[in-house]
């Protein structure tokens, strides 16, 4: 196909009809699926994230070596396998959860799945960089390690902490447009299956920009939030 069919004034025509009455919800769709989860995925990285770092030899609550070594291959391995593959392999777990692997509900499973090792990851790395002497500081006025964690690591690293789940926000973003490769539903949808399946490129290219503006507001936000709450810029 050459380019001059790929964007004929029809396709122009036929991608604003799908901006009007698909865009809307498909955009709404998307939203949802990244945020709900994001937070899902923060529900199962954040303790993760938390062990990693206070679980080792020298931690202030050291955990027995398998079993750390246990959570970081575990870890290694979720985020080593490629989300296209991930998705088919979950499709098991996606019936069991949801009762079916196709749709938007179902792709929520999949997107889990590959967030949370990430999440695990860049939590593991907003933890490490606290201040170890207000952790000794806070040891030697006799905190448990439970009140070291919630009121002194995790306060500490808040910056950090939203800094990295934007970029998780961002990266589930992605994920969620591959997802409409299984029927996954949302912006990724629209793309595949005007765009590769019915040669709508200019269909493709609307989604493609929403997905971008999307990625932007996530960003924006995040960043702000950061600054606004990182003690050390005020």
């Amino acid at each position: 196909m050459g380019f001059e069919n790929m964007f004929t004034p029809e396709k122009f025509e036929k991608a604003w009809q799908v901006f009007l009455e698909e865009m809307p919800f498909a955009v709404w769709e998307t939203f949802y699926v990244t945020i709900l989860s994001t937070f899902i995925a923060l529900l199962l990285g954040l303790p993760l994230g938390v062990l990693l770092v206070t679980g080792e030899k020298n931690g202030i609550l050291p955990l027995p070596k398998w079993l750390l070594n246990t959570i970081n291959v575990v870890i290694n391995l979720l985020r080593s396998v490629p989300f296209l593959i991930l998705m088919i392999m979950v499709i098991p777990l996606s019936r069991a959860i949801v009762g079916t692997s196709v749709g938007t509900v179902a792709t929520i499973v999949p997107l889990v799945c590959a967030a949370f090792p990430f999440v695990a990851r860049l939590v593991e790395s907003s933890l490490r960089e606290v201040n170890p002497n207000i952790i000794e500081a806070a040891q030697s006025m006799g905190a448990s390690p439970l009140q070291i964690i919630v009121k002194v690591m995790i306060p500490e690293s808040v910056p950090s902490l939203i800094s990295n789940t934007t970029i998780a926000v961002t990266t589930v973003l992605g994920y969620s447009a591959m997802s409409g490769a299984i029927g996954g539903g949302g912006l990724g949808q629209i793309a595949i299956n005007y765009g590769y399946y019915r040669y709508q490129y200019p269909t493709m290219v609307v989604a493609v920009i929403l997905l971008i503006i999307m990625v932007q507001i996530f960003q924006s936000v995040g960043t702000h939030l950061s600054v606004r709450l990182d003690k050390r810029l005020k």
